[in-house]
């Protein structure tokens, strides 16, 4: 089943069909199945490799979120009709997630393919005994991208479909509905995220911490030049106003702490001073340090001089009766 080749008979409804499901999709399930798909190339030298894995997510109502993702291993495949046997490893693999996340339930499953074809309904009804409408998450690396200004296009190579039922000539086949879907993503998500795609790093722990507070206040200036830019294109007429996003910014701007109030800029004065004199006494510390090793080493070396240039005066240091002692 080699990417699952396309059938003449489309199962995927036409886009004026619709779906009220309202899907989130997390970073880390793209990176998984986009690490899934590399890593299988390689080890297959395959160019269009078969893919397999499960989702897992939370579903509340309508509302679903695909949080994390982990691949299955096929033991039996009969590729031409769709039956595979991963039942067993996604049994224990799936018990294994909740044990650690009791959160997270399975909702679907992801694949790598143009589109989904027959082959894919076939495989559907084999995931319909762990979740009652699995949902269908297509990595289409070959899909052209997007280019648009809209922050609302998915420019991503993937595609979810929700599974449903067609009645055609009084007789009903599985299809697919495409679902649109928006990226969702917390905070620590998008440090970890910005953090790999700079390839990590590796350092001291001060050096990492101040490496994710740096991530962290870059992020929150982007976010908030995006901020910036919204308002000026509404007072300039170029974006339409959003009176629940404006009330939202109204309430964020006057939470914040007068920054020109005077108690604040006393406060913050004191703290910068603290703050700079802990940085001086570190650094007078340091080289105070480093100026006692320089005398020990110097001692060290000229005592060592001394006793092996005048062995009487080194006795006469150690005790004992000396040259100039008999004299004197």
């Amino acid at each position: 089943m080699s990417a699952m080749d396309t059938d003449e008979i489309s199962v995927v409804l036409p886009p004026t069909t619709t779906s009220g499901l309202s899907l989130s999709l997390h970073p880390l399930p793209i990176l998984n199945i986009s690490e899934h798909l590399t890593r299988t190339k390689l080890q297959k030298n395959s160019p269009d490799p078969f893919v397999l894995g499960a989702l897992l997510g939370t579903q509340n109502g309508r509302e679903v979120e695909i949080v994390n993702t982990f691949e299955l291993m096929v033991v039996d495949m009969d590729t031409e009709q769709g039956n595979l046997d991963f039942h067993e490893f996604l049994v224990s693999r799936r018990d294994q997630y909740k044990q650690v996340f009791p959160s997270l339930e399975f909702i679907g499953w992801y694949t790598v393919a143009p589109r989904p074809t027959l082959k894919h309904t076939a495989l559907h009804e084999q995931f319909t005994r762990y979740c009652s409408t699995p949902l269908l998450l297509i990595l289409q690396p070959n899909l052209a991208m997007v280019s648009s200004s809209d922050v609302n296009a998915q420019t991503l190579p993937f595609k979810a479909y929700e599974p449903t039922i067609e009645l055609r000539d009084r007789k009903s086949r599985s299809v697919y509905l495409e679902v649109p879907y928006t990226v969702e993503t917390g905070e620590a998500e998008r440090i970890a995220v910005d953090w790999t795609a700079r390839g990590g790093g590796s350092g001291t722990s001060l050096e990492s911490h101040l490496q994710t507070q740096r991530s962290a206040v870059k992020m929150l200036h982007e976010r908030i030049l995006v901020l910036i830019k919204y308002v000026a294109d509404v007072i300039a007429g170029q974006a339409r106003p959003d009176h629940s996003i404006l009330r939202s910014l109204a309430a964020l701007v006057a939470s914040l702490p007068a920054s020109e109030n005077k108690y604040f800029r006393q406060e913050f004065d004191t703290e910068y001073e603290d703050v700079q004199l802990t940085a001086f006494l570190s650094s007078l510390t340091k080289s105070t340090n480093i100026l006692n090793d320089l005398v020990d080493k110097h001692l060290l070396l000229t005592a060592g001089r001394d006793e092996r240039g005048n062995p009487r005066r080194r006795m006469g240091r150690q005790g004992a009766p000396g040259d100039w002692d008999r004299f004197h």
